[in-house]
């Protein structure tokens, strides 16, 4: 058994008869919440991110060169005076927005 789990399994052994019925619950919720994340695919490899210009960056977004000028961003990063952003942080980003 996995000595995580030891502790519940004292508990389970000591604990008063009417406290059983929240223990079993709880159970079920972690047994459930193991079962929804078995179900769900792992993610995918994601490939190295590339850093994208402004201009690609606005392209892939659909918006103008000056409305990322000025918006702050999350996937954003700027290098010297070049603003440059992430491919991933921009794919993430949209796939949000759906």
């Amino acid at each position: 058994m996995n000595p995580q789990l030891q502790p519940v399994l004292q508990a389970a052994r000591t604990l008063p008869a009417a406290e059983l019925p929240r223990l079993l619950g709880d159970l079920k919720e972690i047994e459930a919440t193991a079962l929804a994340r078995l179900a769900v695919p792992a993610p995918a490899q994601q490939a190295t991110d590339a850093l994208l210009n402004v201009r690609e960056a606005a392209q892939r977004l659909g918006c103008s060169k000056d409305f990322l000028y000025k918006r702050d961003f999350p996937f954003a990063r700027r290098l010297g005076r070049k603003l440059m952003f992430s491919s991933n942080g921009i794919d993430a980003y949209l796939r949000s927005q759906k």
